[in-house]
């Protein structure tokens, strides 16, 4: 939650949404693991992305935390406005 917060508070995202607990089984270093996660989705803008990244890096207790970025193909147009609004750059 801590990340979320901080990139709503930095105009990184306009909101994160926090799924506390998923189970994620992986490979890491040659060993399947698997964890008890959470699973944080942000909404921001294409020209936010790489400083929300720089954010979650820093943050992240993983040497290699799940960032990816989803293009939007549709949505309804108030929402992307906002997100738009919400995480423009001062």
């Amino acid at each position: 939650m801590q990340i979320a917060q901080a990139a709503v508070d930095r105009k990184l995202a306009a909101c994160g949404n926090v799924i506390p607990s998923v189970t994620s089984i992986f490979r890491w270093k040659g060993k399947i693991e698997r964890s008890q996660e959470a699973l944080l989705i942000m909404k921001t803008s294409g020209r936010r992305y790489t400083a929300l990244q720089a954010l979650v890096r820093s943050m992240h207790s993983y040497e290699v935390p799940e960032v990816i970025a989803l293009t939007v193909q549709k949505g309804l147009d108030p929402y992307l406005a906002w997100v738009l609004n919400e995480t423009a750059i001062d």
